[in-house]
């Protein structure tokens, strides 16, 4: 699964990678970001792509209590097509949760080590994920999302059974083509990453309380290495 992540980078090169007009002027660094919180997500807009900040934690349009969201920071690729909870999203509301790196926890034994993992060359990258949109009895909206996820690749798999879709930028106009798409199309999007893209650090575990976001979270371990891809 993917419980945390970051967005640090500048404004401007988001605009850059995502192709964006503008992004909203709440948009801060957060190096801690946590389910239920705000996330930066893309979505197809009017003429163009447009960044909004949803919930983390997608909220079906049937349901009867938003706290649902709250199990449903995740969609597993494999089944998404076929759960009601994500199904009609994943025909019609696809969506890039923007990151620049996300933590996974590493067990050995009865420890849990915090491990951070970005692109090597640093970029900003895309989660493939889903969004709704849901209406409160006292006619409220909320937008919501999850983020989508499959195997690991060579990297995570030492660290985790799961792994987030991180998508390349070619992916990204198909994925958020308007409308509806047959699952024949999107499908082939939800697959591990390159690992040879990839690398990931031991950090502080000052990460473990998603009330703490600061640059600490991100601070290499120096007693653990940094790890590398499977040859």
């Amino acid at each position: 699964m993917c419980g945390r992540f970051t967005l640090t980078l500048n404004p401007d090169v988001l605009r850059e990678v995502f192709e964006l007009d503008s992004v909203p002027a709440e948009l801060v660094p957060r190096y801690n970001i946590a389910p239920t919180q705000p996330v930066a997500a893309v979505l197809a807009g009017d003429g163009g792509r447009k960044l909004e900040l949803l919930k983390w934690g997608l909220i079906p349009s049937w349901a009867k209590d938003p706290k649902i969201g709250n199990r449903m920071i995740n969609a597993r690729g494999e089944t998404l097509a076929e759960k009601p909870s994500f199904r009609s999203a994943f025909k019609k509301r696809r969506c890039l949760i923007v990151a620049d790196g996300f933590y996974e926890w590493k067990k050995e034994g009865k420890t849990k080590t915090p491990m951070f993992i970005q692109l090597k060359d640093g970029r900003p990258f895309a989660f493939a994920g889903l969004w709704e949109a849901w209406k409160s009895p006292d006619d409220t909206w909320i937008k919501s999302c999850t983020i989508i996820t499959t195997e690991p690749n060579s990297l995570m798999e030492k660290i985790h059974d799961r792994m987030p879709v991180i998508l390349p930028p070619k992916a990204y106009d198909l994925l958020l083509t308007p409308g509806e798409l047959p699952a024949e199309k999107t499908l082939p999007l939800l697959k591990p990453f390159a690992a040879s893209q990839m690398k990931a650090a031991a950090v502080s575990t000052l990460v473990n309380n998603p009330a703490f976001d600061s640059p600490e979270c991100v601070r290499p371990d120096k007693n653990f290495p940094l790890f590398a891809p499977s040859q």
